[in-house]
């Protein structure tokens, strides 16, 4: 019996041995000595004292100011579209209907020899945030028998309604309502610092989805939902008419040209007057986008990503970045502006207008490395698309394409009047997307769009609307 115990005991003091004298198991929590190595690795650096005295008291971006780059770029380009004045879009995310309708202002002023020009945002704005309440209402009358925590009724609550866009949105809009010279239907103060006025249209859009589903779990027919609908959309435009002022439905208007001789006074309507000073098919553009992290030559379609319900999806082709610039300088050459968009804060000197990748020198600041490219950059959420501008110059120099020009549309202050600089390296790194009119297009790559769309969720965040 005696023999038995001290077996027994024998065998658990070996076993309760080799228990503690196996390696600990690596549980992934910060213990003593793993921060005794980033303490002594942080103190065997000779310059990271220095660094976090310096950082610690200071902004990073300006430590990180690149002085051998400065001075590299100069204001000229062999290739530029001659346009007037910058716009501001103030407090708001309408960069893409800025950008859009900067594209044909061009065009109105030089056809008309005119010493500047602007349309009214403020109309289209309207209208797009009309429209967007609709196609909200409409998303949740056809998701009502799906439960609330369904993809794409999360989606549809989360996302009512936004001052934000891309391109479809600005043709669709312009397509179906038209347009107005900018002293015809002025900005509002809400036009101009949306916040409020959104935050009020959403909180009543997700009271009136729950309405209509509610509606339906109490066994209401389409017709009873549908009518339901339409009066909850004559309250969004009774708050976008108080918010905004109401939009000409007719107008008379004339202009003087740059040598004095004044118009004749004219009835127009939007439309009619789109058609006699614009008069561009819509249908004529075509939206790229190079992102390395799906198939290039393929053509994309984002599902429910549209600012009419009965408008064009966010459709475009996925190409390769230098197909894609030999398409913008042929448009710049021919003097026509284009749609551009980007991630517009990645390497930007807001003092000097640049965009440029050797801007700022983040990694010999801190000390790190950092040397993802634009696939990875994608893939990790760490770049995607954030704001539009106009593409408006290219600089050619001994064959080789040295810049381009972009006309924001956040006032003329700063650097170059509110015209921004960009590398055609920052355009391979952070450029996402661009719409070129198809004539600018070679036959092979308009087949592109013949073939059956890879269709991608509206959630994806690749496709935030700019802002």
């Amino acid at each position: 019996m005696n023999f038995n115990i001290t077996r027994k005991t024998l065998l658990l003091v070996s076993v309760i041995g080799l228990f503690f004298s196996a390696p600990a198991q690596n549980t992934g929590t910060i213990d003593e000595n793993g921060l005794n190595k980033m303490r002594e690795q942080f103190h065997n650096d000779k310059d990271a004292t220095a660094r976090m005295n310096a950082v610690s008291s200071n902004n990073i971006r300006s430590l990180s100011l690149n002085r051998e780059n400065l001075g590299k770029l100069d204001m000229h380009f062999s290739n530029r579209i001659e346009t007037k004045g910058i716009t501001d879009q103030k407090s708001t995310g309408r960069c893409w209907l800025f950008t859009g309708l900067n594209v044909f202002r061009a065009k109105v002023i030089n056809d008309n020899n005119l010493e500047d020009f602007s349309f009214s945002h403020n109309f289209n704005f309207f209208y797009d945030q009309l429209e967007k309440a609709n196609l909200f209402l409409e998303g949740i009358i056809n998701t009502t028998d799906k439960p609330l925590d369904d993809k794409r009724v999360e989606w549809l609550f989360k996302n009512p309604i936004g001052d934000g866009g891309q391109w479809t949105g600005v043709a669709d809009i312009i397509g179906k309502y038209g347009l107005v010279p900018s002293d015809v239907f002025p900005e509002s103060f809400n036009s101009e610092n949306t916040a409020l006025m959104s935050r009020m249209i959403r909180r009543k859009l997700r009271e009136d989805g729950m309405g209509l589903r509610e509606m339906f779990t109490e066994g209401k027919n389409k017709k009873e939902i549908s009518d339901k609908k339409e009066k909850m959309l004559a309250d969004i435009y009774q708050m976008l008419a108080i918010s905004l002022g109401e939009p000409p439905t007719e107008f008379r208007w004339r202009y003087e040209d740059k040598d004095g001789k004044l118009s004749e006074m004219k009835t127009y309507t939007p439309k009619s007057f789109y058609e006699e000073f614009v008069g561009i098919d819509l249908d004529d553009y075509v939206m790229f986008m190079n992102d390395p992290s799906r198939e290039y030559g393929k053509l994309y379609e984002i599902d429910y990503d549209r600012h009419i319900i009965e408008g064009r999806n966010w459709k475009y082709i996925n190409l390769d970045i230098e197909k894609i610039k030999e398409f913008a300088k042929s448009s710049i050459l021919s003097g026509e502006a284009m749609y551009f968009s980007c991630d517009v804060g990645k390497q930007f000197d807001k003092n000097r207008g640049t965009l440029d990748i050797n801007n700022y020198d983040y990694g010999g600041l801190f000390g790190v490395d950092f040397g993802m490219d634009k696939k990875m950059r994608i893939q990790t959420y760490e770049s995607g698309s954030t704001h539009g501008m106009a593409l408006v110059a290219v600089d050619i120099a001994e064959g080789k394409t040295k810049k381009w020009l972009l006309e924001n549309s956040w006032g003329d202050s700063g650097f170059d009047n509110g015209y921004l600089i960009m590398t055609d390296e920052w355009f391979n790194e952070y450029m996402f997307r661009l719409v070129v009119n198809r004539k600018f297009i070679d036959a092979k790559t308009l087949e592109i769009l013949d073939q059956e769309a890879i269709l991608l969720p509206p959630w994806d965040p690749m496709f935030s609307p700019e802002d």
